[in-house]
């Protein structure tokens, strides 16, 4: 979200993944969408086993807006668990449902992947995150 051009985006894709982060809960995120008319449906789809399966986590509209006035932000948790192992890949892509119109945002065709990694912890210092696998990189 924080790239140049990235509203630029939003206005002519209509819908675009702003960030993401690992949490012990899962992956969170945040999504902007071109604020097309009030009622509004915005959904992240994704996979752990190459679309053998995917599930749907929907995502919540976060007021207030962000000040551009013409776009809205919704922020989604996908709760990937002990489902989320290491060397895992997640593929994402986001829906935006609006106006009888649905507008996906999917890496420009090659969705969203991202690749577990087991942590190691170190010999020396503070305790680490207790969650034992983190998301480290877009691939």
């Amino acid at each position: 979200g924080a790239s140049p051009g990235f509203a630029e985006r939003v206005r002519q894709h209509k819908v675009r993944l702003e960030w993401v982060r690992a949490e012990s809960a899962g992956l969170r995120g945040a999504v902007r969408v071109l604020n097309l008319a009030y009622e509004k449906v915005v959904s992240v789809r994704y996979t752990l086993n190459g679309w053998a399966s995917c599930a749907e986590a929907a995502a919540t509209y976060q007021p207030p807006g962000p000040a551009d006035g013409i776009t809205d932000r919704f922020a989604f948790l996908l709760p990937l668990g002990a489902a989320a192992a290491a060397d895992t890949t997640l593929e994402f892509a986001v829906r935006y449902r609006v106006a009888g119109a649905e507008y996906w945002d999917n890496n420009e065709g090659k969705n969203y992947r991202l690749r577990g990694r087991q942590r190691v912890p170190p010999a020396v210092g503070p305790p680490q995150d207790p969650d034992s696998s983190a998301w480290i990189h877009f691939i």
